[in-house]
């Protein structure tokens, strides 16, 4: 996968907290409410169980107590150039096709699209609907606030600790599951879940399966997306991208996360995500149909899978 290096960046809707009070370094704090994320509370769990208190340095992290905003990412990340060899260009460049897309979608369906915020933050974040929570919970969406919050080391925690393939596109599955949920928010799919839900076939698994299959949506279009100039952001995806991305989803199933990273057992009572093959199934189901429609993990008598 690559961006169009002439592309223009649209930073308006991000914001960079590193370095900042927003995004405080040196403690882990508690989770906050809410939250809705690829990987979400049982990573946090796992990590507080296993005794990890190491809160990672950040890529491109700003120094300390700086504050930042937009005008930093605007400074940083002008072209799409610069999205093809720096991470946070990167996720700025896949959050600029992510709002062109559904802006796109929502248009005639009488549903006002309002694009999210992305923050990024280093170790720990306090977010305005949500309350506090360390880098440990992963990338994650506060339907509160409309805002989705990522660490960025979390990418190379996906290569390290879970031993993902990685990749642009791999990347952009997280980023494009996160704006999943923002979606379901906009729909009101989101408050149909009961908050802590847990079970195979609970609230919580299907709606983070259909945020796996929302992403899958992006994916088909993200090549004929295109942006105020007319032409695409992102050209290129291949089938090793799409494999990438798959991968990425098998590696923070809650079964592959329960057995690899908590001690061997797998407890299907204590599922929020969605099995491993169960989130390749939607992210797949997105991609090959290209229809939101196609996403209901919530009908009645769907086979999750």
């Amino acid at each position: 996968m690559r961006f169009d290096e002439n592309a223009r960046l649209d930073t308006s809707h991000v914001d960079d907290l590193r370095g900042s009070r927003g995004g405080r370094r040196g403690r882990r704090v508690a989770v906050g409410g809410g939250g809705l994320g690829v990987v979400g509370l049982i990573i946090y769990l796992l990590l507080t169980q296993l005794g990890d208190g190491t809160e990672l340095g950040g890529l491109g992290e700003l120094p300390q107590g700086r504050s930042a905003d937009t005008s930093q990412a605007a400074a940083n990340c002008r072209s799409g150039s610069q999205a093809n060899t720096q991470l946070d260009c990167e996720v700025v460049a896949v959050v600029n096709s992510l709002d062109d897309y559904w802006s796109a979608a929502f248009a005639g369906s009488g549903i006002a699209y309002r694009p999210p915020r992305t923050n990024f933050f280093s170790g720990a974040v306090d977010t305005a609907g949500c309350g506090s929570a360390s880098s440990a919970l992963g990338p994650f969406y506060c339907p509160a606030d409309h805002e989705i919050y990522i660490d960025l080391t979390f990418f190379r925690e996906l290569e390290t600790r879970f031993g993902a393939e990685g990749g642009p596109f791999a990347r952009a599955y997280v980023m494009a599951h996160e704006f999943g949920h923002h979606i379901q928010a906009l729909l009101g799919t989101t408050s149909r879940v009961r908050p802590g839900e847990t079970g195979p076939a609970s609230g919580s698994v299907r709606l983070e399966l259909q945020a796996d299959c929302y992403a899958g949506v992006w994916a088909a279009h993200a090549e004929s997306t295109p942006t105020e100039s007319g032409q695409p952001l992102i050209t290129g995806i291949t089938q090793d991208d799409i494999a990438a991305a798959l991968d990425t989803a098998a590696r923070i199933g809650d079964d592959y996360i329960q057995s690899e990273l908590g001690g061997g057992q797998v407890d299907e009572s204590q599922f929020s995500h969605g099995s491993s093959a169960q989130r390749e199934r939607w992210f797949t189901t997105g991609y090959e149909t290209g229809d939101p429609a196609r996403c209901d993990t919530f009908a009645r008598g769907v086979d999750l899978g």
